[in-house]
């Protein structure tokens, strides 16, 4: 099941993550270059990364050109993101390509690597939720409330993981298809953001 290999890298990959702690440490990716693991781990940490670049510029007391710096590198890793999707998706569209789909094959709302994206996501929400519940220097009703929260994320890993491994099926067998769209993000394309381009007119 692909599902229960994604949690384990995704599960490693932010525990390796927070040995250093420091959105500038440099990865180590432990599973072998051209290997599903190896992009996986590679995702997860973009994400992990920037899941604490996002703490980081929350900081009211941040100075304002550290804080559009930072801007600026959370663009650059979400295009990053964005690109690795494709990338796992491009995986799965080889993984599947002699497959042919039922005359009564339906496509689904999101490609399989756009599900797995919001599964890493997951992976750091329990991970840091978790650290919420096993905080020292937190009251009471803050731990139940986490605790509460922590139990749903749970569920929820649970049931897009089980969603995830049945749409794959559902592809192998012929019964859904996969259609991926590239992401045609604007903003970071001096072409198509308007702000950028008028500057290169003047």
């Amino acid at each position: 099941m692909i599902s229960k290999v994604c949690n384990e890298i995704f599960d490693q990959c932010i525990r390796d993550y927070h040995l250093a702690d420091d959105v500038d440490a440099v990865m180590t990716n432990p599973h072998p270059a051209g290997d599903i693991a190896h992009l996986l781990y590679a995702k997860n940490w973009v994400d992990t990364v920037q899941w604490h670049l996002e703490d980081i510029v929350r900081n009211p007391q941040i100075e304002p050109s550290e804080g559009l710096a930072l801007k600026r590198r959370i663009d650059i890793s979400n295009q990053v993101r964005t690109d690795m999707v494709e990338y796992i998706d491009s995986y799965f569209l080889q993984q599947y390509a002699g497959v042919q789909p039922k005359a009564t094959a339906k496509v689904n709302t999101e490609s399989p690597a756009w599900a797995i994206d919001r599964l890493s996501i997951l992976a750091l929400k329990i991970y840091h939720m978790d650290a919420e519940v096993n905080r020292v220097d937190a009251s009471a009703d803050h731990i139940i409330a986490c605790i509460d929260k922590l139990a749903i994320l749970i569920e929820q890993r649970t049931d897009l993981s089980k969603a995830i491994d049945e749409l794959l099926e559902d592809i192998a067998s012929g019964d859904k298809y996969m259609k991926v769209y590239k992401q045609m993000k604007m903003y970071n394309d001096p072409g198509l953001n308007p702000v950028l381009y008028q500057q290169q007119a003047k």
